[in-house]
């Protein structure tokens, strides 16, 4: 039986980045990653001329995601590059990644995120949650019309990550699919 997927973006969920640069967030150490790993050519984003970029990370949060029960998948535009300096951090293995190609950070003309269709092509007919601090209603729309097996798209507010209550509603979308037919 497959597992549903867990999409995770980290600017915002696992790094709270929007808060206040002076205090770090407890339970947060501070990770540079040089910019030029982090905007690498396999990252989709543009090489930077500045300096290393701050990541908040907690550790807890990787045993936390293992234990849900959902298949990881980054959803970021780290991409590959999340394996290398966040993954590390939070004790988990090399996960696969959506590729995001030319949607990368491409606006679209209906309103949803440049992310969700890429994301329900990968999920393929799976179910799937998405963790993320930039969804809106569009997001939505999109995924409840082409997306046909359920799926949660769980909004983490920027400024203070991933938390308790985020977790128990991961959890129980989780379990809400147990009884289904084709997932654990």
């Amino acid at each position: 039986m497959a597992r549903p997927l867990l999409f995770l973006d980290v600017d915002g969920p696992l790094s709270p980045y929007a808060a206040r640069p002076e205090r770090r967030p407890e339970g947060y150490p501070t990770i540079r990653v040089p910019l030029e790993s982090a905007t690498g050519p396999d990252s989709g984003w543009p090489p930077l001329r500045r300096g290393p970029l701050r990541v908040w990370l907690h550790p807890g949060h990787g045993p936390a995601l293992l234990a849900l029960g959902y298949e990881l998948c980054w959803a970021t535009t780290w991409m590959s590059a999340a394996n290398r300096w966040i993954g590390p951090v939070l004790g988990l293995p090399p996960l696969p990644f959506v590729d995001f190609g030319d949607s990368l950070l491409r606006e679209r003309a209906d309103g949803a995120h440049w992310k969700c269709e890429a994301l329900v092509a990968y999920a393929d007919g799976r179910p799937f949650a998405w963790v993320d601090d930039e969804q809106g209603d569009a997001d939505h729309a999109h995924v409840a019309a082409r997306h046909p097996a359920p799926a949660l798209l769980h909004h983490v507010n920027p400024r203070i990550g991933l938390r308790n209550d985020d977790f128990t509603a991961l959890a129980g979308f989780a379990a809400s699919l147990a009884g289904r037919t084709g997932t654990v």
